[in-house]
């Protein structure tokens, strides 16, 4: 789900730097008010578990890679916000020292997989449990959570890449970066993450938190 460098025009790169930036200031904040000195353990091992299970990453067509990320489980277990943080802590590693993904495009990495993702599955696991739920049921929902968090975040990656030749194109009508129209992105990626990344998220998000239910 990395987009490298050179797949975004800067005008789209500085758009998702706008909004990323003033939610990024906005999350720090919030977790240092929130986050004691034991949690700030559990924020950096997030980071590193995030870190690892997305360097095992496949190619899609159409110039990104398809991987689980946790941003659910984390967001779970610490919040979105220190989700939001931590998946942004990783990507940002990736990018300086392996070349994964973009520096130009880490913020539109960073709205996709830190802001979308655990946001979006985190939403859904408390729509849907209440506070009586057997862990069965709390396993059985972050499985649904995480599948449609880290689809949805693909979903956001296939559009990022798929306006490309639609909006920025030489005068020829060449396209200037990401060459793959909306036809080729979205079936791209919402094939192999509805069908693979997507079961992997899930599976790997429920069966850690089973085992964690089980400890409390």
């Amino acid at each position: 789900m990395h987009i490298p460098d050179g797949y975004l025009s800067p005008a789209t790169c500085v758009a998702t730097y706008a909004i990323m930036t003033p939610v990024w200031i906005y999350s720090a904040r919030k977790v240092a008010k929130e986050v004691d000195e034991r949690k700030i353990h559990f924020l950096a091992l997030s980071a590193a578990f995030s870190f690892v299970i997305m360097m095992f990453n496949i190619p899609i067509p159409g110039g990104t890679t398809g991987h689980a990320v946790g941003g659910t489980l984390i967001a779970i277990l610490l919040g979105p916000y220190s989700a939001l943080l931590s998946i942004s802590l990783a990507l940002l590693v990736q990018a300086l020292l392996f070349g994964d993904g973009g520096i130009t495009a880490f913020a539109a990495n960073s709205l996709v997989m830190g802001l979308i993702m655990p946001f979006t599955g985190y939403s859904l696991y408390n729509l849907l449990i209440s506070k009586n739920a057997s862990i069965k049921k709390k396993v059985f929902v972050s499985f649904v959570s995480a599948y449609f968090g880290i689809n949805l975040a693909a979903f956001g990656v296939a559009l990022l890449l798929g306006i490309q030749p639609i909006f920025f194109v030489d005068e020829k009508g060449v396209p200037l970066y990401s060459p793959f129209p909306l036809k080729i992105t979205i079936p791209a990626m919402m094939g192999e993450h509805l069908l693979l990344f997507g079961l992997v998220e899930g599976i790997a998000t429920a069966l850690v938190l089973n085992y964690i239910f089980k400890l409390e």
